[in-house]
């Protein structure tokens, strides 16, 4: 039977657990943010905005429930981060596509944004640390970081795959070392948690990005021919099965420690 303490935690919390299972289904929903977005703006020929609508909706409406809930549920909170990671791809599609705006713009740019939200943030609540959000303001800064990092992901993977020339493939190894190296950091060196998490938390959206164009990108344009649709069913299926696994087992709720910290 659970404890008081657990009880509380649960009702307050609205972030998973950061474990193994949170960064693989991170780096899946960073992957069909690519993949989803092309498929619906190209291969179904809605069109950038058209689809930036389309999904700006449907994200309102998660947005909306998960703020309802006031507590972690693994299906509501991990749909907002697969509508988020299409409509990051997709504004970031935008720029580039339709509106000109170069890849080393918007990089920049986003880079730009999300260092003045989590100035903002920090200065309102003295912290960034994800296992703190627990209430609306908190959510409200969290969500909106989170945006800009799948925005500025796409921006910053497409910048080092195609602009460069450097290939999904290569690109997907330097991000990956990235993210290697940081989490090395982390374990051996003791690197601050916060900094460490949102900084492969940034990086794993291009990670995602990369991937998703390797897997589903004809091979004529230096991909493996899956596909979009293709691509997006097999990582939609990964993170439905780990959703459902998570649901049942609560393996990623966060549990109050006896010195009142998370």
């Amino acid at each position: 039977m659970e404890n008081t303490a657990d009880k509380l935690s649960q009702m307050l919390v609205r972030v998973p657990a950061v474990t193994l299972y949170f960064w693989i289904i991170k780096i899946c929903a960073t992957t069909v943010g690519e993949t989803a977005a092309d498929y619906l703006s190209f291969d179904l020929k809605l069109g950038l905005v058209t689809t930036s609508f389309i999904m700006g909706a449907l994200l309102i409406v998660a947005l909306i429930n998960q703020f309802r809930l006031k507590r972690y549920i693994p299906a509501s909170y991990w749909l907002v981060v697969v509508l988020v990671s299409i409509l990051g791809t997709l504004v970031t599609d935008y720029l580039v596509d339709d509106l000109g705006v170069s890849l080393i713009t918007a990089t920049i740019a986003f880079s730009i944004l999300l260092a003045i939200i989590f100035a903002a943030w920090y200065t309102v609540e003295k912290t960034l640390a994800m296992h703190s959000i627990q209430a609306t303001q908190r959510e409200v800064f969290y969500w909106s970081a989170i945006f800009v990092t799948f925005a500025l992901g796409t921006a910053a993977g497409d910048l080092l795959a195609e602009a460069s020339g450097l290939g999904y493939f290569q690109s997907a190894l330097i991000f990956g070392a990235a993210i290697a190296l940081i989490t090395a950091a982390y374990y051996y060196l003791k690197f601050d948690e916060i900094l460490t998490f949102w900084s492969v938390y940034i990086l794993t959206r291009p990670l995602g990005a990369s991937t998703g164009d390797l897997l589903s990108q004809s091979t004529k344009h230096g991909g493996l021919g899956f596909g979009t649709t293709g691509t997006s069913i097999i990582f939609l299926t990964i993170i439905a099965i780990l959703i459902t696994y998570l649901t049942v087992t609560r393996k990623d709720v966060l549990k109050l420690r006896s010195n009142g910290e998370y």
